[in-house]
């Protein structure tokens, strides 16, 4: 079976259940309709040529035609190829020489790549979605009779690709096959709890297929998802109370944006990602009162740290809704989770004291353990008992490996494996990069990235625990430490203020932490805006000799 089977089951079983809501396009597809148009579009595909195991470029956003065009590649055992066109010419070059498309399809702006891409004008077929363009073919321009009603791709078909940005060297391709993708849905649905019937505002397309294979409503939030951390809140709040939404899966910038709305908070203040700092106001401007939406039961959120402070925000604005924390990653989704109401006043308590950030019990369907910190060097096939060596006891901190059906085994041509795969009697682990710990009652907490680790004359600290408790301080918007000229400085998003300065250094004195830095605004992620990017940070940081703020002139001061 694969995840288009799931979809033809869902078709069989509920064909006049909604499966897609699209506004923005004004389509609504029942799960029998998006079965039809799969079908319809898996024989142009086929009529154009494209084999199994063909891959095509896609450059659509996400939307209905997306999820058509996608799952009709699965259904033909084709390849579907995605990459983030912002990141250069270059970038494209590379990624297309890793896996040369045989199609693209792409929207008419989109097209306009091909001036400045030799590998994108190389590409055999050009598909637009709109419009007429010179040496492209219109998407599905003519109705047809012919439908590919049969899945023909098998479980060890490539299904979706994605490439890394590539920033550090050559980018490295995540390879989905078919079995992977169904083995990520039995991973996601138990742990997101998805029902048939419910309605989900989705801003991440793996959780969309995890809708169409449960039987699903997906609601496409009608913004523009490239900037989640700068969506029109007032427009997406509509579409929830219109469409009847009761879930929604989303990053933490995307959430931040609806509560800033909800606190009447939707212009200027709450733009570029900066929502975070209105966690926690008053309430509504006009009233005086927090906009809620009471329709909601089910909120989760992930792809960036999740902070209590937003849980606790998201849980005031959904007040009938279970808010849980999702933690994963390209290679291996999900990980563990952590419900609101499973956070303690200990497990604060302890977040507050520097041990990290709860991330909650791994999911049944991964194994994961901790090792030693050997972040850096490549780890050789281990027998069972020299790994077990290297698993750590619970409470102590180091590498956080996983292995399991939905974890990805490798790269494209073995690119990236050597740093982070190993095998233990065979079997494949990945090495997520990330730093955390096991407690006594098998939860995870995050300590970080292992990369991120200081290592100076004081020892090594892994600065994010640092960051967890600056982020408990509500006037701060983001928090990151790095190592700057052998200093421990740690950097705030927040309004300059020397009370709060003095506060800081006494809440992380643990972590000898040298200076405190403010600034505007912190560096993130493109695709979340919400991770703190600290190749960026350090250059901003180096380029600027903006004097800092030590312990002693915070008390001089005083």
């Amino acid at each position: 079976m694969t995840i288009g089977d799931k979809l033809t089951e869902q078709a069989r079983v509920r064909p006049g259940t909604v499966a897609l809501i699209d506004d923005a396009a004004g389509r609504t597809l029942t799960f029998a309709q998006l079965d039809d148009e799969v079908a319809k579009a898996a024989a142009w595909w086929r009529a154009r040529g494209l084999k199994r195991g063909e891959a095509v470029l896609v450059f659509v956003p996400m939307s209905a035609e997306l999820y058509v065009a996608l799952l009709a590649l699965f259904r033909i055992g084709a390849v579907a190829l995605f990459l983030d066109p912002s990141a250069g010419r270059e970038h494209l070059e590379r990624c297309c020489a890793r896996w040369a498309p045989e199609a693209l399809m792409a929207i008419p702006k989109a097209h306009l790549l091909r001036l400045r891409s030799r590998a994108l004008r190389a590409i055999p077929l050009k598909v637009t979605t709109g419009g007429w363009l010179p040496g492209t073919v219109r998407w599905l321009a003519s109705d047809t009779t012919e439908r590919v009603t049969t899945n023909d791709a098998q479980p060890e078909d490539a299904a979706l690709v994605t490439f890394t940005s590539g920033s550090t060297g050559v980018p490295k391709g995540a390879v989905r096959t078919q079995g992977f993708l169904l083995a990520q849905y039995r991973a996601l649905a138990p742990s997101i709890a998805l029902e048939p019937g419910e309605v989900d505002l989705a801003t991440l397309p793996v959780f969309t297929l995890a809708n169409l294979a449960a039987g699903v409503t997906t609601v496409i939030p009608d913004v523009d998802l490239r900037k989640p951390g700068a969506v029109d809140a007032a427009r997406v709040w509509t579409q929830i109370e219109r469409r009847g939404v009761t879930r929604i899966t989303a990053s933490p910038a995307f959430f931040e944006r609806l509560i800033a709305y909800a606190n009447g908070c939707n212009g200027e203040e709450s733009k570029g990602g900066r929502a975070g700092s209105l966690i926690g106001k008053s309430g509504n401007q006009e009233t005086g009162r927090r906009r809620t939406l009471p329709g909601l039961t089910k909120l989760y959120t992930g792809g960036a740290p999740v902070f209590p402070r937003l849980l606790e925000a998201l849980s005031a604005l959904a007040p009938n809704a279970e808010v849980v924390a999702v933690y994963g990653s390209t290679e291996a989704e999900p990980i563990a989770h952590a419900g609101a109401h499973e956070i303690g006043a200990d497990d604060l308590a302890a977040m507050r004291g520097g041990r990290g950030l709860l991330a909650g019990v791994p999911v049944d369907e991964v194994k994961l353990r901790v090792v030693r910190d050997r972040w850096g060097v490549a780890r050789s096939a281990l027998s069972a008992e020299e790994f077990e060596a290297e698993c750590l006891s619970a409470g102590e901190t180091g590498e956080i490996v996983v292995t399991g059906d939905h974890v990805l085994p490798g790269y494209l041509g073995g690119i990236g494996d050597e740093e982070t795969k190993f095998r233990v009697e065979g079997e494949v682990w990945h090495r997520t990069g990330d730093a955390g710990l096991l407690d006594e009652r098998g939860r995870l907490w995050l300590a970080g990235r292992c990369s991120a680790r200081i290592e100076d004359a004081r020892g090594a600290i892994y600065p994010f625990g640092v960051e967890c408790v600056t982020m408990t301080f509500p006037t701060v918007r983001r928090a990151a430490m790095v190592a700057l000229d052998g200093r421990r400085v740690l950097v705030v998003e927040a309004e300059r203020d020397e009370q709060l300065t003095a506060e800081l250094f006494a809440a992380v004195a643990w972590a000898q932490v040298d200076e405190v830095r403010f600034m505007a605004t912190l560096p993130v992620d493109k695709r979340h805006n919400a991770k703190i990017d600290y190749p960026e940070l350090r250059r901003r940081l180096e380029q600027n000799p903006a004097p800092l703020r030590t312990l002693n002139e915070v008390q001089s001061s005083r």
